[in-house]
């Protein structure tokens, strides 16, 4: 877009007007993407983003930013043009439904046996996630009209195995593939169901070594690599102190807590924070015995 950056030890800065440009993404990164967006609305001239997200909040940005008077064609598709404005101005803008807190929620209630309504819920996103939990038993029903989501257990959790009777295997892509971000919750979700089903983490290298965690909790799971493991299941947890080292791996260790027997202590729990709001005040209201300690 034009800009030259400064680096400092501990700062980064930009110097220059922004220029409409064409831009290749080298992954389909979120981050990336709606940086990019909020950049080239008041840059001058055409901005053409290839290879863009595609993620529903991705459209959310686009549409509150058209409300503000930006030109923006492609959003939802991998291809995102924009024509520079010379400003905004201010909207009313509704944020939509966190289908990965969501879908979240839902493996805590299916690893310990309890019923959960969610409000506020929009159903399209929820169409990514549904196939991967049908393979664990775990389905629901969404009322579009109310904007509900209502999960009830109807059987024990358990694996269904692929044609020929082979292992199941899930894996992450970009939307709407099954989202990396749900990986985690539903590796968790494995070791309280029969059977065995292959992991695959195909876009971040280090997401999976939480595994030695619920490892150290009682669960059965083997790491082949960094990419993958396999999970048998059920396996008893039981509880024990562990360390966040992400968002998704700290609310993984919270649902796996939630179905150990015994206490445990989950450090670093801040990091949660950044995905999901009040956890411990959301699972309480669900019948959790769980405290937030300084």
């Amino acid at each position: 877009l034009g800009a030259k950056t400064v680096a400092g030890r501990k700062t980064l800065r930009f110097k220059g007007a922004l220029q409409g440009a064409h831009i290749l993404l080298d992954e389909a990164s979120v981050t990336a993407t709606e940086n990019l967006l909020m950049a080239s609305v008041l840059a001058k001239g055409r901005t053409e983003i290839y290879n863009a997200a595609c993620e529903p909040h991705v459209v959310d940005l686009a549409q509150q930013l058209k409300a503000m008077g930006a030109r923006i064609e492609g959003e939802g598709t991998n291809r995102l043009i924009v024509e520079g404005v010379d400003a905004l101005k201010g909207c009313t803008a509704r944020v939509g439904c966190d289908y990965i807190e969501a879908g979240s929620y839902i493996a805590a209630a299916a690893v310990t046996g309890g019923e959960l309504q969610l409000t506020n819920v929009d159903p399209e996103p929820f169409a990514v996630l549904e196939g991967a939990f049908r393979r664990f038993g775990v389905t629901w029903t969404i009322d579009a009209k109310a904007h509900t989501l209502r999960y009830v257990p109807k059987k024990r959790l358990r694996m269904r195995y692929d044609l020929g009777d082979t292992i199941p295997s899930v894996s992450d892509g970009t939307w709407p593939a099954f989202p990396s971000d749900m990986l985690s919750v539903l590796i968790v979700l494995a070791t309280q169901a029969r059977g065995t089903c292959l992991f695959f983490e195909k876009m971040f290298e280090s997401r999976l070594y939480f595994v030695d965690h619920l490892k150290q909790m009682g669960a059965k799971i083997v790491q082949c690599d960094p990419h993958r493991v396999v999970v048998t299941g059920p396996s008893p947890l039981y509880g024990e102190t562990v360390s966040s080292p992400d968002i998704r791996a700290g609310i993984s260790l919270v649902i796996a807590a939630l179905a150990a027997k015994g206490t445990s202590t989950i450090l670093n729990a801040e990091r949660i924070d950044r995905g999901y709001v009040a956890v411990d005040r959301q699972l309480r209201a669900l019948g959790a015995s769980i405290e937030r300690k300084d």
